[in-house]
């Protein structure tokens, strides 16, 4: 069975779960093997999908084997001075304190997609990949006033690609991607939101990840209407190649 992954400096680790213990501390246990070096960490679903980031953590608070305990404060753990003293109870941290990391997590998973871009087929029937940065946003915002005022061919460029001119068609395909990418996932993410408020366990609250199919009680208007036109889209898409198997097969 598939288990979550974190991804640490490039490399992917098995892990058996991740939570927030402190305030300060992220607790990991590690599946296998465990980083030598720490830094930003990457949350993977069990299906591979990114479910979040997770930044700051990058001092070892405690190192229990296969149980990792991170501080994003620089503290680390100090045993009882007694050794009849029993260790501190570890940290139960409140629903509303579970439900505000779990926002940040939302948030910075939601970002990062947002950030990673779109793939826009071009009328040459070439297709190239568009970053969406604030800057990038910003940028297209202004290449979308040009449009409006008439402009018949506008200079942009793709990812690692030098500045070349786009026909006003292209540049509109562009913008269009880009617009229906940041509102969609922005609308996503605060269905997600919604849903993280009205949880009442903290199981509950762990249980949701960036990419999860959030309940219709949840869903807003906006939202009911971009998923049935990715469902359209995909079935058109099924049709298509439905189609075109047939046409092979003749």
């Amino acid at each position: 069975m598939s288990k979550e992954k974190i991804k640490i400096n490039d490399q992917l680790y098995e892990i058996d779960s991740v939570a927030q213990v402190q305030p300060h501390v992220l607790r990991i246990c590690f599946s296998s093997d465990i980083p030598a070096v720490w830094g930003d960490i990457t949350i993977y679903t069990a299906g591979g999908v990114e479910a979040g980031q997770i930044t700051g953590y990058s001092t070892v608070y405690r190192n229990e084997g296969q149980i990792i305990y991170l501080s994003n404060d620089g503290s680390v753990y100090t045993p009882p001075e007694d050794p009849g003293e029993l260790p501190a109870e570890p940290y139960e941290p409140t629903l509303e304190e579970l439900q505000a990391a779990k926002r940040k997590e939302i948030s910075a998973a939601c970002e990062a997609i947002i950030y990673k871009g779109v793939s826009v087929t071009l009328a040459d029937g070439t297709t190239e990949h568009f970053a969406l940065t604030e800057h990038d946003q910003i940028n297209l915002f202004g290449k979308q006033a040009q449009l409006s005022v008439g402009a018949d061919q506008l200079e942009y460029h793709a990812d690692g690609q030098p500045c070349r001119y786009y026909s006003a068609a292209d540049m509109q395909a562009i913008i269009a991607a880009a617009l229906w990418h940041v509102s969609y996932h922005t609308t996503y993410c605060n269905a997600l939101n919604m849903w993280i408020a009205a949880c009442e366990t903290a199981e509950d609250v762990q249980a949701i990840y960036y990419g999860a199919d959030v309940p219709e009680e949840y869903q807003s208007e906006v939202l009911k209407a971009y998923l049935k036109e990715i469902a359209d889209m995909a079935a058109t898409e099924v049709g298509e190649e439905s189609a075109d198997a047939e046409t092979t097969e003749t």
